[in-house]
């Protein structure tokens, strides 16, 4: 029986470890945040606000190609190495990008460089970081314990906007140039690589899968044929790319209206810091509080729908209503179950895949799914405002591509119990002593929901 002074579902035995792992992804999401701020303000400054269609699918593209040669890697080695190795490599990159602010190099250059590492922190290393949480963890205890693992994250995230909001006025009566920011994240990834030698050791890790020499095409096919035979990740990943659609538009309409309100850098570095204050708070409170409740009432199949029902409320308020409250209340609303449910939700189902290809798998979904998404929302708007197109059309796009999604997700309940039966899901690790034990044991929790 659940104790009532265990809010969290939280076993003394774990304690420790979920600890670790927490300050693990609370370091990384507040040296996130830090980065990924100073980037885009600066950025912007450099570029402006027009370019962000372009500035957005160079990204992506970016992405989809470092994305390749990490998932060369993600399966091969021990992911506790890996984590690690990973963390140790952020430390001498903001080293050097410290350093490169001191060259005669072109701002707008070292400010391109932060951008592109804030988004590797932002995609690649939660990719390695659940992969390893759910290579060490059974399916019940990533329902129950991910939930509390993200909240860290997001506080991380909240802490990391406090730092990037301040941190100028105190760097400039300290008489620091505004770049020396970039040394908290040097001491964050310091103090996330001590926890990490030290605090990960009760994690069960299956061994390192030896592979032969493969080429990147062969490893993101590997990836691709697992969505594609199994129907409930096939669907899955339809509702994903439309997600990113709907998303990456409505995101853009929010930029739009909020450049031209708040039309000067400074005012809209405030509102901007201020908006991501409100939307970490919103969502540390969702997550701590509502979204292991969500999940256990709604079952994992039907906990899908919540985001492009959100979005698609969204994307119509934006329409319906246009200016600045619609365009930040319309965003916010979209982008809280993305950042709660629906990213528990999702790590929690990829937990059901063999071990040996779960990390290309998550690599799948959460990165060329993403960029699928995000360029095919660039070039619809790109298009419709070179042709002339008011907003109207393309959150049109946005709001149909929210439609598409629910259906994707509706087909994806509907054959999500037989996809827990089909053979590429029953390959389970060594230490497992009977195949298909855990999913028994899902199909027995969702059907008694």
């Amino acid at each position: 029986m659940k104790s009532h002074k265990d809010p969290f579902n939280v076993k003394p035995r774990e304690f420790s470890l979920v600890l670790a792992m927490g300050l693990i992804l609370f370091g990384n999401a507040l040296a996130q945040q830090v980065s990924g701020i100073v980037a885009i303000s600066g950025f912007l400054g450099q570029v402006g606000v027009p370019g962000i269609l372009v500035v957005w699918s160079i990204d992506v593209i970016l992405i989809g190609a470092t994305t390749g040669v990490q998932s060369l890697i993600v399966d091969r080695f021990n992911r506790l190495k890996l984590l690690r190795a990973l963390i140790f490599g952020f430390i001498v990159i903001f080293v050097v990008l410290r350093f490169m602010f001191t060259l005669p190099v072109p701002a707008w250059f070292n400010y391109s460089l932060l951008y592109l590492v804030s988004e590797q922190q932002w995609l690649f290393f939660p990719i390695v970081f659940w992969t390893l949480a759910n290579d060490g963890l059974s399916t019940p205890q990533t329902k129950r314990l991910f939930p509390v693992i993200a909240g860290f994250g997001l506080i991380g995230k909240l802490v990391g906007i406090g730092i990037a909001f301040f941190s100028p006025a105190a760097l400039t009566s300290l008489n620091l140039n505004l770049e020396d920011v970039l040394l908290i994240n040097v001491l964050v990834y310091v103090v996330a690589f001590v926890v990490a030698l030290a605090g990960l050791h009760q994690l069960q890790l299956g061994a390192a899968i030896k592979r032969k020499k493969e080429r990147l095409r062969d490893v993101a096919s590997e990836g691709f044929t697992f969505i594609r035979e199994v129907p409930a990740f096939r669907f899955l990943a339809f509702a994903i790319v439309a997600l990113f659609v709907a998303d990456t538009i409505i995101e853009f309409q929010f930029l739009s209206v909020s450049d031209r309100v708040f039309n000067t850098q400074e005012r809209f570095q405030v509102f901007y810091s201020v908006y991501q204050l409100v939307l970490t708070l919103a969502s540390v409170a969702v997550q701590g509080l509502l979204t292991t409740r969500i999940i256990k009432s709604m079952g994992l199949k039907n906990i899908f729908f919540i985001w492009p029902a959100a979005a698609l409320a969204g994307g119509l308020w934006m329409m319906a209503f246009p200016g600045i409250v619609s365009a930040v209340g319309g965003v916010m609303l979209e982008k809280l179950p993305q950042f709660t449910v629906d990213e528990s939700a999702r790590k929690s189902l990829q937990s059901l895949v063999p071990d040996g290809i779960r990390g290309r798998v998550s690599i799948f979904m959460d990165s060329y799914l993403f960029a699928a998404g995000t360029l095919l929302a660039c070039a619809f708007t790109g298009a419709i405002i070179l042709a002339g197109g008011t907003f109207y059309v393309y959150l049109s796009v946005a709001v149909l591509a929210a439609c598409i999604a629910i259906f994707a997700v509706y087909k994806m309940r509907q054959d999500y119990d037989t996809s827990l039966l089909h053979w590429r899901l029953k390959r389970r690790r060594s230490r497992a002593t009977v195949v298909g034990k855990l999913i028994s044991d899902l199909m027995v929790e969702e059907n008694s929901q």
